[in-house]
């Protein structure tokens, strides 16, 4: 018996979103969409009952993009469903489960496994932060139910550990279905919406947020709070006397503000480059029109695929030396500070790699933990910076031209399934042969390199975005991610609106009336 014939019967059983059976009205769509948004918000604002004010979020530098929210029940965010469609995309790109993605029914399985990673992943994310005493139950909640219940201190313990597991696999599985709900009755997909939710707000938090980390007299969070604080306290003449360009374009947020401004730009540019193929009717003289091949013709969402798989690796490397296995790295709280984790954490803004704020970091670091029993950890040298900065160029290069060939495989977005597409729509490529064949050969000289070209310039975009820092901290694969889906969003908008107004164009794209 096959994998396939083995696995269909629990797909079956799979609990999901029924599909509509006829076309959804481009009013209900946006209801459903900002529906699933008002509740992604109210449930990132619920508290996990029982978890205590000391636990630490290993997921914290990657919040913006996980799309979860940090003491939420929503504390996995997206996390479990990247790192499944990660684990399968490896699975099947490396021949271990044989699946061919052009055919309907293995299209339909994939996705039916990939649902049942996520369960699993949910179980598997949650766990080790708990386990690993990253996550701690409330000691005094732990105390009222041991007497309320006669049981032993550590029962009690035990039993708020449940109860906090019990919420965030809840919280992961509603992820899940909104997810869903929002691919079959919405625009777009859940994950790209959360992913703009997180971000904007971070966005936002960057730009007008009055909160002081430092306490009162220390300067605000947003940008234009924090000038307001250095042109009425500080005084611009202090600010621009001593080290003018640590003061004003880091600490200040203007290399932030920039770098924001700049992506958003050069992704809206991207996403408008591409490459046309005539296409004509074969049965309707003069009907011609166009396939157009976009420069990230994979989007930039395999981008996700890589900062999970970093920070996968990042809580595995955390999770051993909490466990007192160092030989991976050390760890200070949620940064790696040392050995292959400190090389392989991603770089987050400019005090990752400027030797004198990289110093002013490790200073910091050890100020705060060296209090606690720890041992002070050295500052890298010169080559572990330049190491470390080559090391997450590489993830992010290599790893976007592979992550997008994967995505183009599992999505049906390769040069054999697109040339089925337009066979079946009854268009062909002027000036060959009207069959897939010549179709697919025509669609093999561009689909491929445009893809490899596409994954490696959206990782040196990303890269750029995360040496110069982003708004909010954000984060640029965060931002990178949220400019695209929105501009993706806007053409689903806009091609909605068409079909609703024309409904002869919804019956020609395979649609019902």
């Amino acid at each position: 018996m096959t994998f396939k014939d083995t696995i269909e019967p629990i797909l079956r059983r799979l609990p999901a979103v029924a599909r509509p059976e006829g076309h959804v009205h481009f009013k209900k769509k946006l209801t459903w969409t900002l529906s699933i948004l008002v509740l992604y918000f109210a449930l990132s604002n619920v508290p996990l009952f029982g978890m205590s004010p000391e636990s630490i979020d290993l997921f914290e530098q990657y919040r913006a993009f996980f799309a979860g929210a940090s003491g939420s029940i929503l504390l996995l965010g997206i996390g479990p469903i990247v790192t499944a469609s990660i684990v399968l995309q490896l699975l099947v790109g490396a021949d271990v489960i044989k699946m061919d993605l052009s055919n309907p029914q293995d299209q339909a399985i994939f996705q039916g496994v990939q649902k049942l990673l996520v369960f699993v992943m949910i179980i598997l994310t949650a766990l080790p932060q708990i386990l690993g005493g990253y996550i701690k139950p409330d000691a005094g909640l732990a105390a009222m139910l041991a007497a309320d219940f006669n049981i032993s201190a550590a029962a009690g313990l035990d039993l708020v550990i449940l109860i906090i597991f019990i919420q965030i696999f809840i919280g992961g599985t509603l992820i899940l279905f909104m997810d869903e709900v929002v691919s079959k009755w919405g625009i777009g997909s859940g994950v790209g919406l959360f992913i703009v939710a997180g971000v904007s707000q971070a966005i936002v938090t960057g730009l007008f947020s009055i909160t002081r980390p430092g306490g009162p007299g220390s300067a605000p969070v947003g940008l234009l709070p924090k000038w307001l604080y250095f042109t009425t306290d500080v005084g611009l003449g202090n600010l621009f006397s001593d080290n003018a360009f640590q003061n004003v374009f880091i600490n200040g947020g203007i290399l932030a503000l920039i770098s924001t401004v700049l992506i958003f730009l050069v992704v809206v540019y991207v996403e408008s480059t591409r490459i046309e193929i005539p296409l004509a009717h074969s049965a309707v003289r003069g009907a011609r029109g166009r396939f157009p091949v976009k420069l990230i013709y994979a989007s930039v969402l395999p981008m996700i695929l890589v900062r999970a798989l970093q920070a996968n690796i990042q809580m595995v490397g955390m999770l051993l030396f909490n466990k007192g296995i160092t030989f991976l790295g050390e760890f200070r709280g949620g940064t790696a500070t040392s050995g292959l984790m400190y090389y392989l954490s991603p770089l987050h803004g400019p005090g990752d790699w400027i030797p004198s704020l990289v110093k002013q970091n490790f200073d910091d670091i050890n100020t705060q933990y060296v209090a606690a029993g720890f041992v002070p950890v050295d500052t890298p040298a010169l080559w572990q910076i330049f190491l470390h900065v080559g090391a997450d160029a590489t993830m992010l290069i290599v790893g976007g031209v592979i992550f997008a060939l994967f995505w183009i495989e599992t999505t049906g977005m390769n040069a054999k399934n697109t040339a089925q597409k337009i066979h079946n729509s009854g268009m062909q490529i002027p000036g060959f042969r009207r069959n897939i064949d010549s179709i697919e050969k025509v669609m093999n000289r561009y689909i491929p390199r445009v893809t490899i070209i596409g994954g490696a310039f959206i990782g040196l975009l990303t890269l750029l975005a995360s040496l110069m820092g982003t708004l909010g901290g954000a984060g640029g694969t965060g931002l990178l991610l949220a400019v695209s889906i929105v501009y993706r969003l806007y053409e689903d908008l806009a091609s909605e609106q068409m079909m609703e107004m024309h409904p002869m164009m919804r019956q020609f794209l395979g649609g019902t009336s």
